[in-house]
């Protein structure tokens, strides 16, 4: 015999004692009561996911109705901040403060400004009140920092632009001024 042979003889025997020894073990049978627990497990386990994603759907239609108007508050604080830009070049221009128009015109724009606020206000969109507080880098974005002995380093001792909250999101964070201590250079020099 070859030895290829051999091999496929000792291959086919082994299969035949595999198979023999599980011919041989005692075929478990699940009792129906078994059968039962299973299924009322399967059963339990379906509706806890149909429970959990009913739960997740409602989440998402609750969140859908507070934040759907999300990005279109965002956008409507350009026309707040366009407003209050106009509002302090008119403050600014010599010309324009020698009318006596000027200060009806600017009455005007006060009311205007009112107005948006107080629908911004209904609407869930709230301004971030951020003078003399303490700097948070979760509501606040430092531009510059100021030096000041006056006041705690850190506090915010100037407001470039504001910052809104839509609900209990932050909408845009209020860009500020920070203070500092006054360096050693600058107090030498002095």
């Amino acid at each position: 015999m070859s030895k290829s042979n051999k091999d496929e003889n000792v291959n086919k025997e082994n299969k035949k004692s595999y198979n023999e020894k599980k011919d041989d073990e005692p075929k478990v049978k699940i009792s129906l009561e078994e059968k039962l627990k299973v299924s009322e497990e399967k059963l339990l386990r379906a509706l806890a996911d149909s429970e959990n994603q009913r739960r997740r759907f409602e989440k998402e239609i609750k969140d859908a109705f507070e934040f759907g108007g999300f990005n279109f508050a965002k956008e409507m604080l350009t026309l707040i901040d366009n407003l209050h830009r106009a509002k302090k070049s008119i403050q600014e221009d010599e010309s324009l403060k020698k009318s006596s128009e000027f200060e009806k015109f600017l009455k005007n724009f006060e009311i205007i400004e009112k107005d948006l606020i107080s629908t911004f206000e209904k609407n869930k969109i709230t301004k971030i009140v951020c003078l003399n507080k303490k700097f948070d880098p979760n509501f606040h974005q430092a531009m510059l920092e100021i030096e000041d002995d006056e006041v705690e380093p850190g506090t915010i001792i100037q407001e470039v632009q504001s910052g809104f909250m839509f609900g209990e999101r932050l909408l845009r964070p209020s860009f500020v001024g920070i203070s500092k201590k006054k360096s050693e250079k600058n107090e030498e020099n002095k």
